[in-house]
């Protein structure tokens, strides 16, 4: 093992990226990062390993006895011949990939309550990774630039943010499949602070990808200085749901549960067969997922869907109803990002969001700016829906609903835009204070919605029309007489020119 070094948050970030994208050769990105970030986690819990034994080696000498017995209370336990310091001396081997698997598969068993199920890529697999020359030259190059780093020295919040740092790294190569893995760091930042969790809550993301707006949700609760706070997830892609629980543990959240299953037809979070309530249910489900009704939807044995079915061709409402209905009656929040069509389209629709405003939980309305994801170039918006204004709530007195019009609060990338954090404290000062400001925001009572009927398309509330600049006739008259006389004196001076070249006569 090397020398250890401390850690930055870039340094960090930049020397994971390095030696991950130098070894990738021609793997797909999609696949490559599901073996990285696994031999990310490999190296992490095989550094916090060799960084114990060293500790125990140091007390207790040659006591093999008492060292392998403090060693198997550890946080994880790593079976002899299986860390990533001993595979590193057989890294000329080979069949280094079959000897990785063999070594994972290990841990894995050694850690079957925490780790059951987290290995599901092959390190010796020719059609993922080529040929045998192929597969252990990628393999050795990866190896080699993982041991000059010791992630021991770098701490649970730097490694995790180093993790979703090359997610999102990632995420940009994926392009539109990025959506299945995570939300925009800028955009799930806006989200957990906009939801505003507390102290003591339980925090639920139905829809969890890798787990990174779980994270910044609870990230919230630790600047008010407290620990007090739980995280649930539910994920349908069985490599993502991978991605999730390794991300929870290399923050630190061991606690954290994560269950993997399609919510909406088979919701795994539950308390005595009944769903389990939350403070906050935060999510960016897939837009408009298709085919999302399960056979057997419509005989819900939760009842989630009484405001009416959502279309099987758009799982939006799906997904805002279960959410709303796994929040605590009278007191929890949901914040969900939607596309837009959520606000305004008819039928089934209209007629769900007609009763979610008729249930006075509709709280916030914040139009996004488009092209903030790889996975659409569509804008999208952000739903707060409060249960505490429901009847019997202790806001049920507040009845508007606040429209934000932030569509143009970004900095314009090359492939994507991007919100800094600028333009984050203006959406967020304004839902704070609920005051009006001319072009961007403005709370809007139910009257004026019904009105609408029930309509909740921003620009219907918060006026963005730019009244162009009056057109001056009499100036413009003027300034083409000037041009045309300075076209006749150019036309005449080019024809001196052309005759003295004996040209056009």
């Amino acid at each position: 093992m090397t020398g250890a070094k401390k850690y930055t948050q870039d340094e960090l970030n930049k020397t994971l990226w390095n030696a991950a994208d130098s070894s990738r050769g021609n793997v797909d990105g999609g696949v490559y990062k599901d073996y990285v970030l696994l031999f990310l986690f490999f190296k992490y819990i095989s550094d916090l390993h060799q960084h114990t034994l060293e500790k125990l080696k140091a007390r207790y000498g040659d006591d093999k006895d008492r060292i392998a017995l403090r060693l198997k209370s550890e946080r994880f336990i790593i079976p002899e011949g299986a860390s990533f310091h001993e595979l590193y001396l057989k890294r000329e081997e080979d069949n280094l990939g079959e000897l990785l698997n063999k070594a994972l598969h290990r841990i894995e068993d050694e850690n079957s309550e925490r780790l059951g199920g987290i290995i599901t890529v092959d390190f010796n697999s020719e059609a993922v990774l080529g040929n045998t020359e192929q597969r252990n030259k990628m393999l050795r190059d990866l190896m080699d630039d993982f041991s000059r780093i010791d992630l021991t020295e770098a701490g649970d919040d730097v490694i995790g943010n180093a993790y979703m740092y090359m997610v999102e790294r990632f995420g940009s190569d994926a392009g539109k499949k990025a959506g299945e893995f995570f939300t925009v760091h800028s955009v799930a930042e806006l989200l957990a602070r906009l939801a505003r969790p507390q102290p003591g809550w339980r925090i639920c993301d139905p829809a969890c990808g890798a787990g990174g707006l779980l994270l910044l949700a609870g990230a919230e609760i630790e600047k008010q200085g407290s620990n007090d706070y739980a995280l649930y997830g539910q994920e349908s892609n069985m490599g993502t749901y991978n991605l999730a629980r390794m991300n929870m543990f290399l923050h630190g959240k061991d606690s954290a549960t994560i269950k993997q299953g399609d919510t909406l037809n088979n919701p795994l979070l539950k308390e005595d067969d009944a769903l389990m309530k939350f403070d906050l249910v935060v999510a960016n489900p897939p837009f408009s997922l298709k085919k999302w009704m399960g056979e057997n939807i419509e005989n819900d044995p939760y009842n989630r869907f009484w405001r009416g079915l959502p279309p099987k061709t758009k799982g939006d409402y799906a997904f805002v109803t279960h959410m709303v209905e796994t929040a605590k009656a009278g007191e929890g929040r949901v914040a969900v990002i939607v596309p837009h069509g959520v606000l305004f389209r008819g039928a089934a629709e209209g007629r769900i969001r007609k009763s979610l405003l008729e249930q006075n939980i509709v709280d916030t309305v914040i139009g996004l700016p488009a092209g903030l994801f790889q996975t659409t170039g569509i804008p999208v918006a952000i739903l707060i829906l409060d249960r505490s204004r429901e009847e019997g709530g202790a806001n049920a007195d507040r009845k508007d609903v606040f429209f934000v019009e932030a569509s143009k609060e970004f900095k314009p990338g090359k492939a994507m835009n991007f919100m800094e954090e600028k333009h984050i404290q203006k959406i967020i000062d304004a839902v704070e204070k609920r005051k009006p400001i001319e072009k961007f925001c403005r709370p809007v009572l139910p009257g004026e919605i019904a009105e609408n009927d029930h309509n909740l398309n921003i620009t219907r509330y918060v006026d963005t029309f730019e009244e162009e600049e009056e057109i001056d006739i009499e100036a413009n008259l003027k300034e083409l007489k000037e041009i045309d006389t300075e076209l006749v004196k150019v036309e005449a001076e080019m024809a001196e020119h052309l005759k003295a070249l004996g040209i056009g006569e």
